[in-house]
């Protein structure tokens, strides 16, 4: 017996979907409210639908918990090191140094936005980008909304082939395309190639959001420098090292970020007045209100031990060898639906290393950011205790949304309901289904905060759908993992990291509605692209 794949079953399957959409995006509900709903939809949905019962439902849910924790790593720790660094005052300093350095305002959002976001998800990832992006944009004086809405677009072209390409890894793996390596290249180079256009847009955005057509015209120049290295560096390493692929040119950008701002166009003080992100209303912590001993470097220097320790522990071999021994997992048995939906036994399910986990890398640079503050005098034992606190408090509404979003993509996932998903989509279409392949991996995403697990969920799907319908299986299979990057613009759990670092817990379906439309519109423009290239080649 299998899963009835009909109009029925379909809607059954999209209605948790469906829910989260109109009350986050519609009712602007905060998506620690409207997860617990999603989630109850998707039990119901599973037991009296999808014939799953009890048991197999309570171990999905224990893995959704597992999961929800590994996210709850990074959220946690995301939130301390901000914590640190806003006691401390050093946002303040940064901003106006970063003023000094980079005096057009627009350069100033792109170069946190968009370059630097990029160079963190080149070596972290995990949603550290958007949590660390966020208050910095925060202290340049964007407003809250726009402070998580840039940096959830511009860090996102990078999540293929970033922290070291794990999600490229994991489609590798689930779709057997390490045992030929000439179409893996073939995929690859069709997944950069999407990925710049993507990359490309993204930069467009944050120039429009910022100031309209007069952004676009203004940061034009710099956004075409900028996405020739992001995006044509990383095309060209795809078929060089996939591994180092977009860390590479978002390295190379953030310096060149800054050199431009050293030339002619883009050296001289320049800013939008009336600019829909930037709040002029606030002038942010008076002058007298932060330390005048402080320079650019020292309020930066978390962020550098963030960097220098992610660099160290990633990207030397011995080190990093010797510290992914230590991994912790649980075991889980094979699961079967009244279907014949099986889930397959799993002997340690999604085991983390705790030594080479992000949040190890956030909670070190918080520890030795406090100190360093401590022992300038710019925060005392009070004000640490004060920091905990704040961190402990943000960190709680932030788990029921990610909980809550996770278990129900692990319900959906364990019961077949995605797999109905994604076939009722491709039966019902037919060859005009590759318009839509890059929509798969970014339905992926937004429903399990993860472009690897997207691959995972759906790379199979995807070849065996390219088979089915002859065509190309490397352009389909570098839109999925291109769509799961663009889906990672809507996930909630990064949304859910962007509110909470930057101060407005329950405003996601605000920051939803907004990038809605712009992830939907550049996944359909690569898949228009895709059956084009189908069609002609």
């Amino acid at each position: 017996m299998v899963i009835p794949i009909n109009v029925w079953m379909w809607l059954l399957a999209a209605l948790p979907i469906i829910v989260l959409l109109v009350l986050m995006a519609g009712r602007q509900w905060g998506a620690n409210k409207a997860a617990p709903l999603g989630l109850f939809i998707a039990f119901l949905t599973a037991y009296f639908f999808y014939r799953a019962d009890l048991s197999l439902i309570g171990y999905e849910v224990l893995k959704g918990f597992w999961s929800s924790f590994a996210v709850l790593l990074v959220v946690w720790p995301a939130i301390l090191l901000y914590e640190v660094v806003s006691e401390a005052k050093a946002f303040v300093v940064f901003r106006n140094g970063l003023k000094n350095v980079t005096p057009n305002e627009l350069i100033q959002v792109i170069a946190i936005g968009w370059v630097f976001t990029s160079f963190l998800q080149g070596i972290t990832g995990f949603g550290v980008p958007v949590a660390v992006g966020a208050p910095l944009l925060l202290g340049l004086g964007v407003k809250p909304i726009y402070a998580v809405v840039i940096p959830l677009l511009g860090h996102a072209w990078a999540n293929t082939f970033g922290t070291l390409a794990v999600a490229w890894d994991a489609l590798v793996l689930q779709t057997g395309l390490d045992a030929t390596p000439d179409i893996l290249l073939q995929s690859a180079l069709w997944a950069g190639i999407f990925l710049w256009i993507f990359n490309l847009m993204t930069g467009l955005a944050i120039s429009y959001l910022y100031g309209g057509k007069t952004g676009i015209k203004k940061g034009f120049v710099a956004v075409l420098i900028i996405s020739t290295i992001h995006g044509g560096g990383q095309l060209f390493l795809t078929q060089v090292n996939q591994t180092l692929a977009a860390f590479i040119p978002a390295s190379i950008a953030l310096i060149v970020v800054f050199l431009l701002s050293k030339t002619k166009r883009y050296g001289q003080k320049w800013r939008l007045e009336e600019s829909p992100v930037m709040n002029r209303d606030l002038t942010g912590i008076k002058a007298d209100e932060f330390p005048k001993n402080m320079s650019v470097h020292q309020a930066f220097f978390p962020y550098y031990v963030l960097t220098a320790i992610t660099l160290i522990i990633l990207l030397v071999g011995p080190i990093n060898d010797l510290l992914s021994q230590w991994r912790i997992g649980f075991g889980f048995p094979e699961t079967e639906t009244g279907y014949g939906f099986t889930n397959p036994a799993q002997e340690i399910f999604s085991p983390i290393a705790p030594l080479t986990h992000a949040g190890i890398f956030l909670i070190l640079a918080s520890l030795i950011g406090f100190l360093f503050y401590r022992l300038n005098g710019w925060v005392d034992d009070r004000g640490g205790i004060e920091i905990w606190k704040r961190s402990w408090n943000k960190t709680i509404p932030s788990a029921i949304a990610v909980i809550g979003f996770i278990v129900m993509s692990r319900i959906m996932g364990g019961t077949g309901q995605t797999l109905v998903l994604a076939e009722g989509i491709a039966s019902t279409l037919g060859q005009a289904y590759v318009v839509f392949a890059p929509l798969v991996g970014l339905l992926g995403s937004f429903m399990t905060s993860s472009n690897m697990a997207s691959n995972i969920l759906f790379g199979d799907f995807q070849l065996t759908t390219a088979q089915i319908l002859s065509v190309d299986i490397a352009p389909i299979l570098g839109a999925q993992t291109a769509g799961g990057s663009i889906g990672n613009t809507l996930s909630p759990g990064n949304i859910i990291l962007g509110t909470t670092t930057a101060g407005i817990i329950g405003k996601e379906g605000i920051i939803l509605k907004k990038i809605l439309p712009i992830a939907v519109s550049a996944a359909i423009i690569i898949g228009a692209i895709l059956l084009f290239a189908i069609i002609v080649f």
